[in-house]
């Protein structure tokens, strides 16, 4: 491989975790700009899986827009979030990419700290090249594990 290919490569890899770190800074700091930049316009949130491991039923959620809204807006001065994304690996092909990387989220009450949730999860994404970055088309959350009340942060 060519020293240019190779340096495409390795930036449109930095551009894909990219869209992983914006999608968890986004929520962490209720950033609703930064948090859309990671997704496309019909970008689909499959959280059922990671919520079956504690008897969650959410929907799939389906657009950028409701993404960004229903998520911002059901922890906005009612959770606390940190998310670490790490273990990201992708496989390129031309426009398209599959990543996968494995995320602690934990989400803590904001009237009261004690109550909390951490998650480790999986995620699986799919994302397209949009110009010199790369957006997040479809994403599966999977659990490894959890402690604390997941129902107390997320509901049923």
């Amino acid at each position: 491989m060519d020293i240019d290919t190779r340096i495409n490569e390795l930036l449109d890899r930095l551009e894909i975790a990219d869209a992983l770190y914006r999608f968890g800074q986004g929520q962490d700091t209720q950033d609703a700009e930064l948090f859309a930049s990671a997704w496309t316009e019909d970008a689909e949130l499959d959280f059922r899986p990671a919520a079956a491991a504690w008897g969650g039923t959410p929907p799939v959620m389906v657009g950028r827009d409701t993404i960004v809204t229903t998520i911002l807006t059901g922890f906005a001065g009612r959770v606390d979030t940190t998310h670490q994304v790490t273990n990201v690996r992708a496989e390129i092909d031309g426009d398209t990419a599959h990543a996968t990387a494995l995320v602690e989220a934990q989400h803590l009450l904001t009237a009261d700290h004690g109550t909390h949730a951490l998650l480790k999860n999986p995620y699986h994404v799919e994302l397209v090249r949009d110009g010199s970055r790369w957006l997040i088309r479809r994403m599966r959350i999977e659990n490894t594990w959890f402690t604390g009340d997941p129902l107390a942060i997320f509901g049923g």
